[in-house]
């Protein structure tokens, strides 16, 4: 007994067959991947997300105009195509470039398969940065004392800095608070620093074009500027509430507690855990033992022929 369609169906099925595929078919698809994740992402955090939507409206349009002959508009969009693909090039421009900049920063292979750069024993600061960057931030809070902190990453910070006053100490919170001590001449600006030094105070940053709360200042505006084009993280006193923020990647948290404040700075550190660095410790001491113990062999026939002909000639030597 036949159903209907039945036939048709298993032609259907027939008729389908499966492409053959090479290992560069592979490489090609995570690449288009990647690339789609990347613009997917980069589109959501810019304003092109806007733009798109007004993109799509004019091609509603177009697509109106073709379909009923609207012959004015058609020959406007034909002859302002160009102009319009070049226009936009020109209003992204800045997302554009953060765009390069952050492509060039990222290890493609580690962003496919989710490696992170490996932690160190040292780190990019020491543990006693992290704590005199919290305590001055607190005590900058509490005193209601104005800053702007910029923590180097791998971006270098070098055209902001000399932007500014070259300091080259080493971090502590006394130098951090008389820097933005009112009424003193490296007060206005940021602090930059590279490690576990300042290297420049009164530096400019880029203002963001973002839209914050209209309760954040111009401090917090380039706060966010400089973590939008660097990888940078930024540490923000402000001087009319005392609350301390961060700004990373182009995101900003408002209001954190010093606990909070240490977590990002512990994280942007990159070292090993006290365990961790006992266990690499351990390892690398292991690994000595046995290299010395490889190379410590049993002398071979020549060695033992000479150790004969020395002992031979001592002991005449000793008979004469």
């Amino acid at each position: 007994m036949n159903f209907p369609g039945v036939d048709n169906l298993i032609y259907f099925f027939s008729q389908l067959s499966a492409p053959s595929l090479r290992w560069t078919d592979f490489v090609e698809i995570l690449i288009i991947a990647y690339l789609t994740y990347h613009i997917l992402l980069w589109v959501k955090d810019t304003r092109a997300w806007q733009l798109i939507k007004g993109i799509a409206v004019i091609l509603v349009i177009a697509l109106m105009a073709a379909v009923f002959n609207m012959t004015t508009i058609q020959w406007i969009f034909r002859n302002f195509a160009g102009i319009a693909v070049t226009a936009l090039v020109i209003i992204l421009q800045p997302e554009l470039r953060n765009a390069m900049e952050e492509l060039g920063r990222k290890n493609f292979l580690s962003s496919i398969l989710g490696w992170e750069p490996p932690k160190t024993e040292e780190g990019r600061f020491s543990d006693k940065t992290v704590n005199e960057l919290v305590r001055a931030c607190t005590e900058m809070g509490r005193a209601r004392t104005g800053a702007l902190i910029v923590i180097e990453q791998t971006t270098p910070l070098l055209e902001y800095a000399r932007s500014g006053i070259d300091i080259d100490g080493v971090v502590s919170s006394q130098l951090l608070i008389n820097i933005f001590e009112k009424n003193t001449p490296l007060h206005d600006g940021a602090v930059i620093i590279r490690g576990n030094r300042v290297i420049s105070a009164t530096c400019y940053l880029p203002l963001s074009s973002s839209r914050l709360d209209k309760n954040l200042g111009t401090r917090h505006r380039a706060g966010l500027g400089i973590s939008e084009e660097t990888d940078a993280l930024t540490l923000i006193v402000s001087e009319e509430t005392g609350n301390i923020s961060y700004s990373y990647k182009g995101r900003l948290w408002s209001n954190v507690t010093p606990e909070q404040l240490r977590g990002a700075l512990v994280r942007l550190q990159n070292k090993l855990s006290e365990e961790e660095a006992r266990n690499n410790t351990s390892r690398r001491t292991l690994g000595e033992i046995r290299k010395n113990a490889f190379k410590k062999k049993k002398p071979g026939p020549s060695e033992k022929d000479d150790k004969e002909k020395d002992s031979k000639g001592k002991e005449g030597g000793a008979h004469g």
